[in-house]
This record gives C-alpha cells, sequence and structure tokens, in this order.
C-alpha cells in the first residue's frame, strides 16, 4: 500500500506525458517492494501529481530557472531494504528525468524522499492495516501467477 506524491512547476512534464510518468512510477514502486504486478497491488499503489504555479517552486527565494521535482515515497516500515530504496530512488529519478527531458548530469534537479510509517500506524477503511498481512497477500498473489503459469 505505498503512497507517492510527485510534485514539480506546471509545464515541467508535458500533459500527454504525464500518466506514462505514473504508471512508469508505479511499476518502480512495485518492483522495489516485491510486490507482485497485478491489479490488486496496482489499485493500492497512489500516486499524487502536485503540479505547482510555476512562481512556487523556489531555490535561494527565486523561483527556479530549471524545473525541480520532489517525489516523496511513503510505504510501510520494513517494506524497502537499504538495497532496494537505493534501487528505488535511482530508477525513480531515472524515470522522472526521461519524462522531462533532463540530462542525467543535471539528476540533482530530482529528489527522492522516502518515508517509513511504523507498524500499527497506517488506517484505510477504518483499519489499521498490518505489513505482515500485504506480506501474506503478496504471497498469495504469488502462488496464484505460479499455479497460473504452470497450469
Amino acid at each position: 500500500m505505498p503512497l507517492m506524491d510527485v510534485t514539480y512547476p506546471q509545464g515541467a512534464i508535458a500533459p500527454e506525458a504525464r500518466e506514462a510518468l505514473v504508471e512508469d512510477l508505479t511499476t518502480v514502486l512495485l518492483r522495489a517492494e516485491r510486490a507482485p504486478d497485478t491489479d490488486f497491488f496496482r489499485s493500492v499503489t497512489w500516486v499524487y501529481v502536485h503540479e505547482l504555479p510555476a512562481d512556487c517552486v523556489l531555490a535561494a527565494g527565486r523561483p527556479v530557472q530549471a524545473p525541480t521535482f520532489r517525489i516523496e515515497v511513503t510505504t510501510p516500515e520494513g517494506a524497502l531494504s537499504d538495497r532496494r530504496r537505493k534501487e528505488l530512488v535511482g530508477e525513480a529519478t531515472r524515470v522522472v528525468r526521461e519524462a522531462a527531458g533532463i540530462a542525467e548530469e543535471e539528476a540533482l534537479r530530482v529528489w527522492v524522499l522516502c518515508h517509513e510509517v511504523a507498524e500499527g500506524s497506517w488506517g484505510a477503511g477504518g483499519q489499521v492495516v498490518e505489513f505482515q498481512a500485504l506480506r501474506e497477500a503478496a504471497a498469495q498473489q504469488r502462488e496464484k501467477e505460479k499455479a497460473g503459469t504452470t497450469a
């Protein structure tokens, strides 16, 4: 049940590229979590896009000259190991760079911030979501996929 918030100045991503960006970021996050890429897990991976007026994205007290991006990723505690977090940061940066046409040497214009929610602190549908239950659901999805491909 990860969340992503993607924030950037208006005009930094073409409207027709935004849908592909969200789709690619969803894929990157599911892969980093090692979650099955199924309709169910995609349905609980939410991405919020925040396009701010260009004069509301500042550096050194002035509007940025070149677009900057902030990707905030929120996952249950323990969902990402250090290695997976590094993978997520690298791949999310690459996806944003490609969508925005940012050269690799300008990658510092993309920041990825990872946040973990402590066990027992994530609620959905009026219930506390337990990470172990999500792991079990992922394992069941993998077993269903495996059974479907070997049948």
